[in-house]
């Protein structure tokens, strides 16, 4: 019996030491070494005692909007030093091939003056397809990478004229053609999206930022504003960088404008063509071949540049999965919504203003400067006028911000850049410079600059009231492409026109601004009784890739058999639904599956037809 008692107070004593304190928490730790490294790791895992998780986010975002405002700059800066060194090197070569002398000299019979026509045939006239393929280039490389490419098709296109021949030249502007409205239409595109991408890091807190809702209407304007502006500030000096190789080169080798202009009789609205009569040879002596490689590798080194800058400096537009969204609609979706956009009538309207922007660039190159400036002022002066203009749209292109001052309705800049040039065009028709009459430099000097504030407020006005309009970032590839096919339109009609007399050609532009301002004001007038426009249905995306679900709520404690075993429950039903719809649509013309089929199309269509006509007042922006 003694035994016994003996054996369970044992047992209960070993239990007694054995057991842990009730709570679990005011047990003693181990004396000794294991006790102290249980406590650094606790100490080392558990949370820093000055880490504030709001500051960390509040710097993280701050990161990010910088980098948008990096983006921007990089964009912007690519973009002037590809056209920099394209309208440099090609003003340089046409002056060049211009020369009877050096034609004879350098090349013979090799008929310099054919190449120069079909290259800039080639340079105007390929871009009136790229309404075909813009959207699907667009979609399939990404906006970044659609940059970068059409920067290295206009590196290309300097390359070859260090062997300057039919087949080098003609092929590369052929080139060029097939990019510029890729190239154009992914700037749009880009700039537009970097401002919705600073307004969700300016606004990470909003609960539609977090779960990747549409952004309320009109939230984006004003960095819409501001980022476009930016983009014109910069892009416009592209214009005053393409006149070194002239005044750091050319500019000694030409001839004085009494030789040049020796037998030009008219001028201006007087005249016809560029300039009638002009002297076959414009140069005092020819350019070493050395001192012309010297000048293309400089400029083949800047063309480079622009193309590190697209590559390094520019992020990307969307998102991994935004971009998989975007291509994943379907290749003939893609191919058809540029001509579906075409049914609001906002863009139907904007479309004479898109052909009158393409009119005017040309005509202040081509028409201004060259039919009015240089055939009074010379070969010598040509690179004043145009530092002139470069720098008058570049300062002015900062007038658009005005549209921040909510009390400014945002017609006063699309239509005060109308008024400008209407004066202008007025003037034009009714006076002309006269030839060799260098004290005539102070008009044309003025009328240069105001035709470059009419260029800025045309420019920011038309690319900020895209933005403004069409927020979905599933359009503005779309959207912008419409504009600049219609600037290549416009491009196009320009080299037809070449041979008209300079009334003719100030008529028509007369005519279109006119026209381009009635539309617009109609398209003020139905936004402002609240007229309901018609937006396409963007498909859903269609993914091919199974377990393709990041926009659904994750399921951590599920596993992959799990994941696997529910697709394949799925594959099944649809395959069966399928089935079931065949077999129940193959039973005759009086069969109630047919019925239902055709119920269910038309439902659908009824559906999409809704959708588009809701578009207009879902998505309209009010006028500021």
């Amino acid at each position: 019996m003694a035994a016994v008692i003996t054996e369970e107070n044992v047992y209960r004593e070993a239990e007694l030491q054995a057991a842990p304190p009730a709570d679990g928490a005011d047990g003693l730790q181990p004396a000794g070494p294991e006790g102290n490294i249980q406590g650094q790791v606790e100490e080392f895992l558990g949370p820093h005692p000055d880490y504030d998780e709001e500051e960390e986010e509040r710097k993280y975002y701050r990161r990010k909007r910088l980098g948008v405002v990096k983006n921007v700059v990089g964009a912007s800066f690519g973009g002037m030093i590809v056209y920099s060194v394209y309208m440099g090197l090609l003003q340089m070569q046409l002056i060049l091939h211009y020369d009877e002398t050096y034609r004879e000299v350098k090349y013979g019979s090799l008929g310099l003056t054919d190449i120069d026509n079909k290259m800039l045939m080639g340079i105007n006239v390929t871009p009136i397809v790229g309404l075909l393929y813009t959207p699907v280039l667009i979609r399939f490389l990404g906006t970044k990478w659609m940059m970068f490419l059409a920067s290295g098709i206009y590196a290309l296109f300097v390359s070859t004229n260090y062997w300057e021949r039919y087949y080098t030249l003609v092929p590369s502007a052929v080139a060029i053609g097939v990019a510029i409205v890729p190239l154009w239409a992914s700037l749009g595109n880009y700039i537009t999206r970097m401002a919705q991408q600073y307004y969700e890091y300016v606004n990470y807190r909003e609960e539609h930022v977090q779960e990747q809702k549409r952004v309320p209407k009109g939230a984006c304007h004003q960095y819409v504003i501001i980022f476009q502006s930016v983009f014109y500030i910069i892009f416009h000096l592209s214009f005053v960088f393409a006149e070194f190789p002239m005044i750091l080169f050319l500019d000694i080798f030409l001839c004085d404008y009494k030789h040049t202009l020796y037998n030009v009789k008219q001028c201006g609205a007087n005249g016809k063509m560029i300039i009638e009569d002009f002297n076959k040879t414009v140069l005092q002596h020819l350019p070493r071949s050395t001192l012309l490689i010297e000048v293309e590798s400089v400029l083949m080194g800047a063309a480079f540049i622009a193309m590190i800058i697209f590559l390094t400096v520019c992020g990307a537009a969307y998102r991994p999965t935004e971009e998989i969204d975007l291509r994943s609609i379907g290749w003939g979706n893609i191919f058809q919504m540029p001509f579906k956009h075409l049914r609001d009538y906002r863009l139907r309207m904007l479309c004479p203003f898109f052909i009158y922007s393409g009119f005017e660039v040309l005509f202040a190159i081509q028409g201004l400067i060259l039919s009015y400036g240089v055939c009074a002022l010379g070969m010598e002066k040509l690179s004043l006028l145009v530092v002139v203009y470069g720098l008058s749209s570049s300062i002015f292109s900062s007038l658009s911000m005005a549209l921040l001052k909510q009390r400014l309705p945002r017609q006063v800049i699309l239509l005060g850049g109308a008024a400008v040039h209407l004066v202008l065009l007025v003037v034009l028709m009714c006076w002309s410079s006269s030839p060799r009459s260098p004290e005539q430099l102070p008009q044309l000097l003025v009328l240069v600059a105001l035709w470059g504030l009419g260029t800025a407020l045309n420019k920011t006005g038309l690319s900020t009231l895209l933005g403004m309009f069409y927020e979905d970032k599933e359009r503005l590839d779309f959207v912008y492409t419409i504009y600049h096919w219609w600037q290549a339109i416009a491009i196009f009609i320009v080299y037809l026109w070449s041979a008209l007399p300079m009334r003719a050609k100030l008529a028509i532009l007369l005519v279109t601004l006119l026209v381009s301002g009635l539309c617009y004001w109609q398209m003020e007038r139905r936004l402002a009784k609240k007229i309901p426009y018609r937006l396409p249905r963007i498909p859903r995306p269609r993914h091919k890739v199974k377990g393709y679900r990041y926009l659904e709520e994750e399921n951590s404690d599920e596993s992959d058999t799990d994941k696997s075993d529910v697709e394949g429950e799925e594959d099944e039903g649809r395959q069966s639904e399928e089935e079931q719809e065949g077999d129940a649509g193959s039973q005759g013309s009086d069969s109630p599956g047919r019925d239902r089929g055709g119920t269910r199309g038309r439902r659908r269509r009824r559906d999409d037809t809704a959708y588009e006509q809701a578009g207009g007042q879902e998505d309209y922006v009010q006028a500021m």
